[in-house]
C-alpha cells in the first residue's frame, strides 16, 4: 500500500473500559448499568457479561507491549466512570485513579499519545437508579467526574473526548432495548439526547477549569450515512445526526426537528442557558464509521403508537432496505466511499473543526490456527483488505481538503462487543477467552508493517 498520509497524521487503535477490563469488583468500582443489563436474562446473547472480559485490568501491561509492538501514535481508551465515583456522594476513588495515572505515564514512557474517552456508556447503576440519562442531574455528575479526572491527568492526556456515541447512549439504550438500561421508551429517548449533549457541554467546561486552554477537547459521534430517498435522509440526518451536531457545534437544534417530533415529544426539557452550556469550542470532532444505510419512504404513519420503541423517533414512516455485499459479521455493508462522503460532507457543513476517524473496524469470524511447530495464527485477510480500503477513502477526503488529522482502527484486541457478547471479533488481536492469551492475527502484522514504513 502506497498510501502517503501527512507526517503529523496520527494512527491509533482503541478499546473500551468495560469491553475489556473486567475487575468489575475490584478496587473500589460500583456496578454499572452494564453490569446490571447484562445481567438481565436475555440481555445478551449468550447471558456473555463485562465481569471477565480480556482481564485488562490485570493484564493492561500486556496490551501495552502489544501497543508497543503495534508502532502506533496515540492510543485511545476510555476511562470507567464506576472506578472514579464510586459512591453517590461523588468522593473520588483514589484507586481508580491511581489505576489510570499508572496506563497514562506507560503510555507516555513508550511514546504513544493517550486518547482519552471520559464516557462510554458505563455509567454508575446509582445514577441510572435515579433515571440515568432521562435527568439532567446526570450531566452535572458526568462534569464532576470529568473535572476530576482531568484534575489527576490533565497535565498528561493528549485529547479528552467528553462521549462516545450518544447515539447509542440514547436511541439505542433508552429509545430501543438494545443496550442499558434497555427501556425501549422511543420518543421517550428525546431526553437523555439532550442531557448527553448538555454533559458534553458541561464536561468540556470541567476539563478546560482544570487543564486550562491547552486542553484539546473533543467529542465522538457515530454519525449516520444514508442512501436512498431523499426525504428519509433528510429525516434520519435531522433525528440521528443534528440533533448532536448542531446543538453541540451550533448553539442551536435544528427547527425542522422539532417540527417532525411535534406530535410525539414537546422538548420542555430544554432550560434557559442549555444551549450556551452545550455549545463549546472543540479541537477537533471525533467520527466513528463502518457502514452505510439505504432507506426509503413508506405508505406507514410516521406516529403509530407515541410509546414505541424506536431508535428513529418521528421516522417510524421510513423503510431501511437491504445493502449490497459483502457484509461483515455483524451484517452490516463494506461501503468505503462512505466514509469519503461522510467526511466530505461533515467539513462542508461544520466547516470550522479539525476531524478524526475515532473508529473504523471489521467483524470477521476468525479462526484461530495452531501451525505445525506449535506456534499460532489467525489469517483475516477480508479484515485488511477492509482497513486498506477504508484508509484510502480517508486519504482521498484529505487530498480533497477535508482536514483529517487522524485514524484509530477498532479493537486492538477481540473483547465483549456489548449485546453481542464474545460472538462477534473486532480485534487486530485475538484474545483466547479461555486462557486470555493475546495472538497478533494477520492483520495486526499489517498494520504494523504499513505504520513502520511511515517511519522510514
Amino acid at each position: 500500500m502506497t498510501l502517503t498520509f501527512p507526517q503529523d497524521f496520527t494512527f491509533g487503535t482503541a478499546t473500551a473500559a468495560y469491553q475489556i477490563e473486567g475487575a468489575v469488583t475490584e478496587d473500589g468500582r460500583c456496578p454499572s448499568i452494564w453490569d446490571t443489563f447484562s445481567h438481565t436474562p436475555g440481555a445478551t446473547i449468550a447471558g456473555d457479561t463485562g465481569d471477565v472480559a480480556t482481564d485488562s485490568y490485570h493484564r493492561w501491561r500486556e496490551d501495552l507491549a502489544l501497543l508497543k509492538d503495534l508502532g502506533v501514535d496515540a492510543y485511545r481508551f476510555s476511562i470507567a466512570v464506576p472506578r472514579i465515583i464510586s459512591t453517590p456522594d461523588g468522593v473520588p476513588n483514589e484507586k481508580g485513579l491511581d489505576f489510570y495515572e499508572g496506563v497514562v505515564d506507560a503510555l507516555l514512557e513508550a511514546g504513544i499519545k493517550p486518547v482519552v474517552t471520559l464516557y462510554h456508556w458505563d455509567l454508575p447503576q446509582y445514577l441510572g437508579d435515579e433515571g440515568g440519562w432521562l435527568n439532567r442531574r446526570t450531566a452535572y455528575a458526568l462534569a464532576d467526574y470529568a473535572g476530576i479526572v482531568a484534575k489527576r491527568l490533565g497535565d498528561r492526556v493528549d485529547t479528552w473526548t467528553t462521549l462516545n456515541e450518544p447515539w447509542c447512549s440514547s436511541y439505542l439504550s433508552y429509545g430501543a432495548k438494545e443496550h442499558a438500561p434497555g427501556l425501549g421508551l422511543g420518543p421517550g429517548a428525546f431526553p437523555a439526547v439532550h442531557h448527553l449533549n448538555l454533559a458534553h457541554g458541561l464536561m468540556t467546561q470541567a476539563v478546560r477549569a482544570e487543564v486550562g486552554d491547552k486542553a484539546k477537547c473533543s467529542v465522538t459521534l457515530n454519525l449516520q450515512f444514508n442512501r436512498g430517498d431523499a426525504d428519509a435522509c433528510h429525516r434520519l440526518d435531522l433525528i440521528s445526526n443534528r440533533a448532536f451536531l448542531d446543538p453541540m457545534l451550533r448553539g442551536r437544534y435544528p427547527d425542522e426537528l422539532f417540527s417532525i417530533t411535534k406530535g410525539i415529544c414537546d422538548w420542555d426539557f430544554i432550560q434557559s442557558g442549555d444551549l450556551e452550556l452545550i455549545h463549546q469550542p472543540i479541537d477537533v470532532l471525533g467520527i466513528n464509521y463502518y457502514s452505510t444505510n439505504r432507506v426509503a419512504m413508506s405508505d406507514r404513519p410516521q406516529f403509530p403508537q407515541s410509546t414505541e420503541a424506536s431508535t428513529a423517533p418521528g421516522a417510524s414512516d421510513v423503510d431501511w432496505l437491504s445493502t449490497e455485499g459483502p457484509h461483515t459479521d455483524m451484517g452490516w455493508n463494506i461501503d468505503p466511499d462512505g466514509l469519503h462522503d461522510l467526511l466530505v460532507r461533515v467539513h462542508d457543513n461544520y466547516p470550522e473543526v479539525d476531524l478524526v476517524v475515532t473508529e473504523n473496524g471489521m467483524a470477521c469470524k476468525d479462526q484461530l490456527t495452531v501451525n505445525e511447530d506449535g506456534t499460532k495464527s489467525v489469517h483475516d485477510p477480508d479484515r485488511i483488505d477492509y482497513l486498506k480500503r477504508h484508509f484510502a477513502a480517508a486519504k482521498r477526503a484529505i487530498d480533497e481538503g477535508v482536514p483529517l488529522t487522524g485514524y484509530f482502527v477498532w479493537s486492538l484486541l477481540d473483547n465483549f462487543e456489548w449485546y453481542f457478547g464474545y460472538a462477534k471479533r473486532f480485534g487486530i488481536t485475538y484474545v483466547d477467552y479461555a486462557t486470555q492469551e493475546r495472538i497478533p492475527k494477520d492483520s495486526f502484522m499489517w498494520y504494523r508493517d504499513f505504520l513502520a514504513s511511515r517511519k522510514g
